[in-house]
């Protein structure tokens, strides 16, 4: 578990993206007008497990996201800039459940389902992803670093799918029934493609440095 401060903003990097920063991640191709979101609502179809969705609310808490370092890799520092191809887990800060992926098809696109999953950020392997940073980076010597407000992508390990959504596949009163909680949200699925549909980018969000 991460132990830290919030530093004065003043003092933090305007550039990278860092360990234990609680993020919010905005969809790339629909406008950057959407936020990846979590609740504790559950998913009526396929595994049951937590809800996972773009949501237009950027104010809302349920958007916000602790980066920690994957299962069984080396512990990344809190402030340490995350390195491109490393493998992390995003942390629902509301739930303490982790962003996931697995084979079972998503509700709206037929791919596959992103979830949140676990307890106080202890989960399995559909947890991890790799950092996917092509376009969205800085080189510094043999290392690349994830960049704020640069498109990024990530690739679930276990699956090696892309984690996604699209403005076109969203929850209506058709697919979704008469007072659903989520009208107008975006389905997150995760993608075997790589494409505009799998960026995303860190912008709003409390930064931690060294």
């Amino acid at each position: 578990m991460f132990i830290y401060s919030i530093l004065p903003f003043a003092l933090l990097s305007d550039t990278y993206v860092t360990c234990g920063s609680a993020i919010k991640l905005t969809h790339v191709e629909s406008g950057g007008k959407f936020f990846l979101q979590s609740d504790e609502r559950q998913l009526q179809s396929g595994s049951g497990q937590q809800l996972v969705t773009a949501a237009p609310n950027n104010n809302s808490p349920k958007s916000l996201w602790q980066i920690r370092e994957g299962h069984d890799t080396p512990i990344c520092p809190v402030g340490t800039p995350v390195k491109c191809g490393s493998t992390i887990r995003l942390m629902h800060l509301e739930t303490g459940s982790n962003l996931h992926t697995h084979g079972i098809r998503s509700p709206l696109s037929n791919q596959h389902e992103v979830t949140g999953f676990g307890q106080g950020g202890e989960g399995d392997v559909g947890d991890d992803w790799e950092v996917v940073c092509e376009g969205g980076s800085y080189f510094s010597g043999s290392s690349q670093y994830w960049l704020r407000d640069r498109p990024i992508q990530f690739r679930g390990t276990a699956t090696q799918r892309f984690l996604g959504s699209s403005s076109t596949v969203k929850f209506t009163e058709q697919n979704c029934g008469r007072g659903c909680p989520i009208l107008n949200q975006l389905e997150v699925f995760a993608r075997k493609t790589s494409d505009s549909y799998t960026q995303w980018k860190a912008e709003q969000g409390v930064y931690l440095s060294k």
